[in-house]
């Protein structure tokens, strides 16, 4: 089972406000989170030793209200392939979102690749959002899960691909993952994932599942191809609101990274009282195993 770190939320304050939904990943010996910031509607990076003290964040990609559909960027993921740093990113403007990309020489100024979304809402299920890009590189392939369907919280998660990280082509198998009503705590929807290989379950897929639309936890599902045949984690929710204290409302946008030497588990996400959302810090000891999943 996943325990709260005791010295919740290990980043975040009044003068920060609300930060939400990180993608975490090792990098030097250390961690780097990358966040969304609610103040100035923006995407930023931040860097940590041992992934509770972390550096102050830096503006990575503002919005360009310009391209029309960027009045904010959040939601963003980022990996560094051949050299090149990639950001995938969320835009956002009139009730609608989409997916962007950007790049970078030293992974913290990033400049866009493209005027125009490079995913959009299409399709009945993806209603008016496609947000919180996780993207993975393999075998030559990028490879993209993605939330869809309404702006205020997405409902399905969905998978594309690309030869190229622009032009990309979404599976014929969308929805991908869907809300399972029979669980308490997917009852109303699901979204916002990250997405890891694992060395015996093929794909770990972490996810928000929302026993209603304010009230919010976090999930794992494990699927050997990472597009069907999920099976649902016995311990859901692995991270769920604690009464009266600072996520006491919902728990968000998992994030995690497994410490080999350390047989740990991590997993960041935003969690939320009223109207405030900070970054906490919760863990597991030891592997997730086959019959951990029904």
């Amino acid at each position: 089972m996943f325990q709260k770190y005791e010295g919740n939320p290990i980043f975040g304050n009044a003068a920060t406000g609300t930060l939400f939904d990180v993608y975490l990943t090792a990098q030097n010996e250390g961690l780097r989170m990358d966040l969304s910031t609610r103040k100035n509607d923006s995407v930023a990076v931040s860097f940590s030793e041992d992934g509770i003290r972390w550096t102050e964040p830096a503006t990575t990609l503002g919005p360009d209200a310009g391209t029309g559909w960027e009045d904010a960027v959040n939601r963003n993921c980022v990996l560094k392939v051949g050299g090149v740093w990639r950001m995938w990113y969320t835009g956002q403007a009139h009730g609608n979102s989409w997916i962007g990309v950007a790049e970078s020489a030293d992974g913290v100024t990033f400049r866009r690749v493209t005027d125009s979304p490079v995913l959009s809402p299409e399709a009945p299920f993806e209603g008016a959002s496609v947000m919180n890009p996780c993207v993975l590189y393999e075998d030559g392939l990028y490879k993209m899960w993605y939330s869809a369907g309404e702006t205020y919280e997405p409902n399905v998660l969905c998978y594309a691909e690309s030869a190229d990280g622009i032009r990309w082509t979404k599976s014929p198998r969308n929805p991908i993952l869907e809300k399972n009503p029979a669980k308490e705590y997917e009852q109303n929807r699901i979204g916002g994932c990250q997405v890891l290989r694992h060395p015996t379950l093929g794909y770990l897929v972490f996810y928000i599942g929302y026993r209603d639309i304010n009230t919010a936890c976090i999930c794992a599902a494990a699927s050997a191809d990472g597009v069907s045949g999920f099976r649902r984690c016995r311990d859901n929710p692995l991270v769920a609101p604690t009464p009266g204290d600072w996520d006491a409302d919902s728990c968000y946008k998992p994030s995690a990274v497994y410490d080999g030497t350390r047989e740990l588990w991590r997993i960041w996400y935003n969690g939320r009282a009223g109207g405030m959302e900070y970054i906490g810090l919760a863990q597991k000891q030891g592997d997730f195993e086959n019959d951990d999943f029904e």
